[in-house]
């Protein structure tokens, strides 16, 4: 039986409450603790990166759990529904850090709470997309889910990044702590409401059996494949590039931009440098692809992006605080991330059917469970490199907008912020530029020979490649 609209409805809003939470998470833990609470930013780039990289070796372990489970609910549904209370729970808690806490105390309370909230996500995240063999008929209906799935993600996480700060100053009546505490409570108790509707209107079809990759199997897969090994490289630097920037932004239309609207600024930008990036993955790459290969179109993004840089530090060192004018810089970038984001998902298959021709085994799973392991990985050393940022410009606890408004940072702290911003990913794309240049081989000659052999049942060996 075909899925229902209302099936596809409840995935589709279990992704929205999904990524709504994550995100609230990875963009603001950091602001929240370090400008916010006073935590040292050094500290909170350490909790961040640990917490990070322990999430990422995690992910297999939950995924072996929930391969081994069997409920009357299924196997996925129960450990949904667990992982997302609990994960609400303590999200609530980890934007609600109680007054009485100081000091190593408050150190302590961010570093258990956000490495419990990273587990309980995983708890939840896991299942969530693992569970969607289960309940479609495969083909073109279940690639359908995944993509709506993804696409509602996307809706969740433009959402908070939109929202959030203006949410926050209203809430809390200009007082972020207040603010930040009411936010979480309401996107918890969304996040609660949205999955359980998803957990009562989808049923487990069919029973199915999870393929999950250990640690050991991703990096034995990228010692053979060392197509995959160039992309996960080129992964890591694309996105830890775009992580420090984001991390960052905040702290620029706080203290660079300053003024009692900081927040009017930070949240027009974020609402323009999304809808740029959605309409590059489903307007402007699609376009570019008719004219140019897909290789051509990574190339393009990556001087495309390190333009767009180039101009926001022009911009910046000349001390442009008109929103409007940066929204320019911003097309680029946005524009170049969300190609790139299409390909290096799209150029991660290829390297599977590579695998298979080099070393007649194809590990699919293997190779897909590694994008995320990257992901949370860059994600980590970006809040890392965020962190040393903050400390050496010495921009810490300060939420009085009169005193930002009078210049409360130093101009050397700003410039070490703007370099940190504009700089560090400019050098990380061009060094995604060459190595990918010098390593990647697939081009769509070499993929089109890959195919025709896989059709003919000859994978034979890469001495034909």
């Amino acid at each position: 039986m075909k899925l229902s609209g209302r099936e596809k409805a409840a995935y589709g809003l279990g992704a929205v409450g999904k990524d709504m939470v994550y995100m609230l998470s990875a963009s603001y833990v950091l602001y929240y603790y370090q400008d916010i609470l006073g935590v040292s930013a050094i500290a909170m780039g350490i909790i961040l990166m640990a917490a990070r990289v322990f999430d990422a070796f995690n992910d297999p372990i939950m995924g072996v759990l929930v391969a081994k489970t069997k409920t009357r609910w299924g196997k996925f549904r129960p450990w949904l529904f667990i992982g997302t209370v609990t994960n609400a729970v303590l999200l609530f808690l980890l934007f609600s850090a109680p007054p009485s806490l100081t000091g190593g105390g408050l150190t302590a309370y961010a570093a258990v709470t956000y490495i419990l909230w990273g587990v309980t996500y995983t708890m939840m995240d896991i299942p969530f997309w693992s569970m969607i063999p289960a309940f479609t008929e495969g083909g073109k209906e279940r690639e359908n889910l995944s993509t709506l799935g993804r696409t509602c993600a996307g809706v969740g996480s433009a959402l908070i990044t939109v929202i959030t700060v203006m949410c926050v100053q209203k809430l809390g009546d200009g007082d972020e702590r207040i603010g930040f505490k009411l936010f979480s409570l309401i996107v918890a108790i969304l996040f609660i409401i949205l999955i359980l509707f998803t957990c009562i209107t989808i049923k487990e079809k069919s029973t199915v059996d999870m393929e999950t990759a250990s640690v050991s199997q991703m990096f034995q897969a990228l010692i053979k494949n060392d197509q995959a090994m160039t992309i996960v490289i080129t992964i890591v630097l694309v996105n830890c590039s775009l992580y420090i920037t984001s991390n960052l932004l905040i702290y620029f239309f706080k203290y660079d931009i300053a003024g009692d609207s900081w927040f009017k600024s930070y949240t027009l930008f974020n609402t323009f440098g999304g809808g740029i990036q959605i309409l590059s993955m489903m307007l402007f790459f699609p376009l570019f692809r008719k004219f140019f290969s897909a290789l051509k179109v990574f190339f393009i993004s990556l001087v495309t992006a390190m333009i767009g840089y180039g101009l926001l530090l022009v911009l910046m060192t000349a001390g442009v605080n008109n929103v409007y004018v940066l929204l320019i810089p911003a097309f680029f970038i946005f524009l170049a991330f969300g190609m790139m984001t299409v390909l290096t998902t799209v150029f991660l298959a290829n390297t599977v059917d590579y695998g298979q021709v080099k070393n007649g085994s194809r590990d699919e799973s293997v190779i897909f469970s590694m994008q995320t392991f990257v992901v949370k990985l860059a994600s980590g050393v970006a809040a890392l490199i965020a962190s040393i940022c903050l400390a050496a410009s010495h921009i810490s606890k300060n939420t009085d907008d009169v005193a930002v408004a009078a210049g409360a940072v130093s101009g050397s702290s700003l410039q070490i912020l703007r370099m940190t911003m504009t700089v560090l990913p400019i050098i990380g794309m061009i060094a995604a530029f060459f190595i990918f240049k010098k390593y990647y081989i697939l081009d769509d000659k070499k993929i089109e020979e890959i195919n025709l052999r896989l059709k003919a049942g000859d994978p034979g060996k890469e001495k034909r490649l």
